[in-house]
């Protein structure tokens, strides 16, 4: 098993207040059922403007993993509500 662990750092653009960061991280949740991915906000729960995501991929091909985690930061650069602040992968073999 291969586990594909995401941590991104997020600005949200023209985000005033806590019901506009939640719309665009709903459409973020909703990309992510795409990649077969399960999301979570784990950071900044109560700011408007930023958020930590947590993205976990699940596969038995350590390549396949990569290239959904790949392809899911690619859909988040190519958003343009959101920037990217900071962000840390990992793929874990059990």
């Amino acid at each position: 098993m291969v586990i594909g662990a995401l941590k991104i750092r997020l600005m949200i653009h023209g985000s005033m207040s806590l019901k506009d960061k939640r719309r665009v991280l709903k459409s973020m949740k909703d990309r992510a059922s795409k990649f077969n991915a399960s999301i979570a906000e784990v950071d900044d729960n109560e700011m408007w403007q930023t958020a930590t995501l947590g993205i976990a991929f699940v596969s038995n091909d350590a390549v396949h993993v990569n290239t959904m985690m790949d392809k899911f930061m690619e859909s988040i650069i190519n958003n343009m509500e959101t920037e990217i602040t900071g962000s840390q992968m990992e793929i874990i073999h059990l």
